[in-house]
């Protein structure tokens, strides 16, 4: 064989080695995630639905069949949550292994997690709580932007990992979103810090871009905020989002990053599809699959612990409390459903004035009988019933504040009467604590939640001097109203009234 047929061989084979190194390098990922679940690990309503019954949607169970389904069907799967794990359902207060909620984590082990992020929400109990799930997750928490006065990670949470699968280097991290200490009591947050998301981003991409194929963030902020990270980073491939509750049924692309997240309650789970071929993602599509509850599912180790959970739950909570003579409907200002709340605290605290903060009311009930655990779902959180004293000066400011800022505050025991002024300002007609004109120089109790408290500036435009924390929980304090009412008539009294 001649010197010029060899040569041409050799280039032939070299030629084929680079065309089969070249398609290996091309390698398609499915990314399934959650966020926002809030603890529904069991089928709720899908309120949306016009027809009666309305369908249920959601739960653990057809979650882990829908992404078993998915590994099922190809080999390349990651799952990912993007935080808020906890708070919606009574089983976060059900003790688990050393943590109160620490069941819903030992569902998503046998799911089959690869990692979450931490969300505002799951602080809720408190930061020795959040480290117990961490314990209890056989799968990494990512929280880059969250450390401690002295720069460690407080929560047992890891800055990135990379992980090798598929023949692929993939880096992921989580942030959180710093406005965490206007999302949760405060007194759950001492010694925390939240660093800048894009700046800690930056850093991470810098360090994991030579050692990695791709890059993904997994980030409790919001799309909005996931938007601004995008435009001001490079390097980072795909953002996994959660907290602003978004149903992104296609991905968002932003400086060629691409964003999804996938609504809230466990109605969803995304499947984010990508090829990435070297060190950047060629192709890609996006969806959201349904979580339609079906009974027919086949029984597993995860169905067996869901049952006997929920069953748990109904025995404790399915005591009926009272009955309600009309829907307790929640609204961004007052409702009936508010009312009954601020006042049932001011009663509980033997204040003259109470307060409720609308957000902090997370759901509607129908009218009729009212159960525990409906009653929970309205006040999910383990918020302390909190005094302290205001002057009437005081409070007149914090009516004013309220109205200037559009804080959605429900007041009791207070009644005004304002005026909007031709230059948008607010104006106090009338001003009545109890009944009787209010004295500017008298000092009146007042009653809120902790929540509230830590939050003064925002709620009340003033900080709040020496507060006193009650021994019992806000829904401790709106379940005793509701027992000893037995029928709850609607209260239609506006506390704060626009007039000419």
């Amino acid at each position: 064989m001649n010197r010029s047929l060899l040569r041409g061989i050799f280039w032939c084979v070299a030629a084929v080695c680079l065309v089969a190194q070249a398609v290996a390098q091309s390698v398609t990922v499915t990314i399934l995630h959650t966020n926002d679940m809030h603890a529904a690990f069991i089928p709720h309503e899908a309120t949306w639905r016009r027809e009666s019954p309305k369908p249920l949607v959601g739960g653990f169970k057809e979650l882990e069949f829908t992404v078993d389904s998915v590994r099922k069907a190809t080999s390349n799967v990651l799952l990912f949550d993007a935080g808020d794990v906890m708070t919606g359902n009574p089983i976060t207060d059900r003790l688990y292994k050393g943590a109160e909620g620490g069941a819903l984590f030992e569902m998503m082990n046998m799911i089959g997690y690869d990692a979450w992020t931490i969300g505002n929400h799951d602080f809720d109990i408190s930061q020795e709580n959040l480290v117990a799930l961490t314990k209890i997750a056989q799968f990494p928490t990512l929280s880059a932007n969250i450390v401690n006065t002295q720069g460690a990670f407080p929560v047992n949470n890891r800055e990135y990992i990379v992980l090798n699968r598929f023949g692929l280097r993939i880096g992921v991290f989580g942030l959180m979103s710093q406005e965490l200490y206007s999302l949760v009591n405060q007194n759950n947050l001492v010694g925390i810090k939240v660093l800048s998301p894009i700046e800690t981003a930056r850093r991470l991409i810098a360090t994991l871009d030579p050692m990695t194929d791709l890059i993904i963030a997994v980030t409790h902020q919001g799309v909005e905020e996931d938007s601004v990270l995008a435009a001001n980073v490079q390097g980072l491939d795909v953002i996994i989002g959660g907290h602003s509750h978004t149903r992104l049924t296609k991905p968002k692309v932003v400086n060629n990053v691409i964003i999804v997240q996938a609504g809230s309650q466990c109605e969803n789970v995304g499947a984010l599809e990508v090829t990435v071929d070297n060190d950047r993602v060629v192709r890609f599509s996006g969806t959201l699959i349904q979580l339609w509850a079906r009974n027919d599912r086949p029984r597993t180790r995860l169905s067996v612990f869901v049952d006997s959970m929920q069953a748990a739950i109904e025995k404790d909570y399915s005591e009926v409390l009272a009955e309600l003579a009309t829907d307790w409907t929640r609204e961004r200002g007052e409702s009936s459903i508010g009312r009954f709340i601020a006042d049932a605290q001011r009663e509980a605290a033997h204040a003259h004035v109470a307060f409720m903060n609308a957000s902090g009311i997370r759901a509607n009930v129908a009218a009729g009988p009212l159960t525990k655990r409906e009653l929970f779902e309205v006040l999910p959180f383990r918020n302390i019933l909190t005094t302290f004293q205001l002057s009437g000066r005081e409070l007149r400011s914090v009516v004013l504040h309220t109205l200037a800022n559009d804080e959605a505050v429900i007041f009791s025991g207070l009644y005004a009467a304002v005026k909007r002024m031709p230059d948008n300002t607010w104006k106090v007609v009338t001003l009545n604590v109890g009944g009787k004109p209010l004295e500017d120089d008298r000092m009146y109790s007042c009653a809120a939640s902790d929540f509230m408290v830590g939050q003064a500036k925002k709620y009340f435009g003033l900080e709040i001097q020496q507060p006193v924390y009650l021994k019992q929980t806000v829904f401790e304090a709106i379940e005793r109203a509701v027992r000893n009412a037995k029928v709850i008539a609607e209260r239609t009294d506006r506390r704060i009234e626009v007039v000419p």
